[in-house]
């Protein structure tokens, strides 16, 4: 969480017990934490954990750029939802890249990390969308493009 030189708080990304947490300020000026439901894809309310991610002293919370926050959160996405469309086939993709790696036993080349950034920035804004208009109170789909 960082803080504006007007003092205001902005929206802070974290791994917290390696799932993606967002903390985000309200319009009442206090502030909301959501965190990943891996199954659905979608956020849930943790204001629970706001006091223990901002006051942690080392363990299992990291703090995280947006960039990173949304690779985070779409390699969870990637790995353990589940669904059809554009979306999952994207994941289907992006899997399909990682098992030439690891049964080649070699890292990613240039191009292949690439390309998987970018599918994930896109995977990333396409499922905030859906989970807009769905109605998820949580969902954002700018923190990909504001770090493009």
């Amino acid at each position: 969480m960082t803080e504006t030189t007007d003092g205001l708080t902005r929206t802070g990304y974290y791994d917290y017990y390696d799932t993606p947490v967002k903390i985000v300020p309200t319009p009442e000026g206090g502030l909301a934490a959501w965190r990943l439901h891996r199954e659905t894809g979608g956020w849930r309310p943790a204001n629970d954990l706001i006091d223990e991610i901002l006051f942690a002293m080392g363990g299992d919370i990291f703090v995280r750029s947006a960039d990173r926050f949304v690779q985070r959160v779409e390699e969870e996405r990637g790995r353990y939802t589940k669904g059809d469309g554009p979306v999952f086939a994207l994941y289907e993709t992006v899997m399909a890249i990682e098992d030439v790696a690891i049964a080649e036993g070699r890292a990613y080349t240039t191009q292949e990390a690439a390309l998987i950034t970018g599918i994930r920035r896109r995977t990333f804004v396409m499922f905030e969308e859906q989970l807009q208009q769905a109605g998820d109170p949580g969902a954002d789909p700018t923190i990909a493009t504001a770090v493009s």
